[in-house]
């Protein structure tokens, strides 16, 4: 029997409902220091989901919030420290593309396709590097070359909650500001599918209803503008923000190109039977490994 990752008992109360989001969470304290506990939605793989995106994105050395499965009460849950130490602030992604925009015009109003790549992109390179010239690209931010490494990671796991409240950046106690880990990918791996469609989609010779399929129809919550009536691919997400910087999305593809199938597959073995079925890691295992694929040809 392998050894799985652990699954911690999570005994105390919920003391702090977070209101971000649409899943049940609680900030709770947990050995001390402060942990966001959060369930899973009835009917998905979200739990172990978070768990897979967390190992993938230790895997890619990309600054992410950790995640342990954990059980409360006989549910299946994750369990998350803070990042966010004492004296520090979160100032998530709709609050700075508001500062930008206000900025820019003076509107106020948000609207969900005001999220951009450019738009996102502008405002975290306001928050963290003030005296930048507002329209003038710099060579190199290094909160740029995190984000962009944020975006091949949605393209990866086929993340389709890059929403506006799940990136942002932390004020620190000295005042200074830099991007925030990266955070909530439950969304992501086909968590939503029964074990039914997911053999079928591993099984089927129907082009139209195959893995790759699945891939190409995933949707980010990142527009390329405002006008749009439909969001962009998770991998044309990270196509327009590597155009911005394609320095830093060449590394990111080389660190991408350094892991093998084999780590990837320890990971989803290492998720134990109580949190995901073979089917969600059969199915999980070929998203990744065709998305991995389409990726690593930009480079060529």
């Amino acid at each position: 029997m392998p050894d799985y990752f652990p699954i911690l008992s999570v005994e105390t109360k919920h003391e702090i409902p977070e209101a971000l989001g649409t899943k049940e969470k609680s900030w709770i304290h947990y050995n001390g220091n402060s942990h966001l506990l959060k369930f899973g939605r009835d009917g998905t793989g979200e739990d172990w989901a978070e768990k897979v995106a967390c190992e993938l994105c230790r895997l890619l050395k990309l600054p992410h919030a950790h995640y342990e499965l954990a059980q409360h009460n006989g549910r299946n849950c994750t369990l998350s420290a803070s990042f966010i130490e004492k004296d520090e602030r979160l100032i998530l992604g709709n609050e700075l593309i508001n500062a930008s925009r206000k900025e820019a015009d003076g509107a106020r109003k948000y609207q969900q396709k005001e999220h951009t790549v450019t738009r996102a992109l502008a405002a975290i390179l306001l928050s963290t590097e003030p005296s930048t010239k507002k329209f003038t690209i710099p060579q190199y931010s290094p909160n740029w070359y995190n984000f962009i490494g944020y975006l091949m990671l949605d393209a990866w796991i086929g993340n389709c909650d890059r929403h506006n409240e799940n990136w942002g950046v932390i004020i620190k106690k000295d005042r200074t500001v830099q991007l925030a880990p990266t955070f909530d990918h439950a969304s992501s791996l086909g968590r939503e599918l029964t074990d039914a469609v997911r053999s079928e989609r591993l099984m089927t010779k129907d082009n139209r209803f195959s893995v790759a399929a699945y891939a190409e129809k995933a949707r980010s919550a990142l527009y390329a503008e405002p006008s749009d009536k439909r969001a962009l691919s998770p991998f044309d997400a990270f196509i327009r923000a590597a155009q911005v910087q394609k320095g830093s999305a060449v590394i990111w593809l080389n660190k991408l190109q350094t892991i093998s199938s084999e780590a990837i597959l320890q990971i989803l073995e290492l998720v134990p039977p109580d949190f995901i079925t073979k089917p969600s890691r059969d199915f999980a295992g070929r998203l990744l490994n065709y998305n991995q694929l389409k990726l690593l040809n930009l480079q060529k």
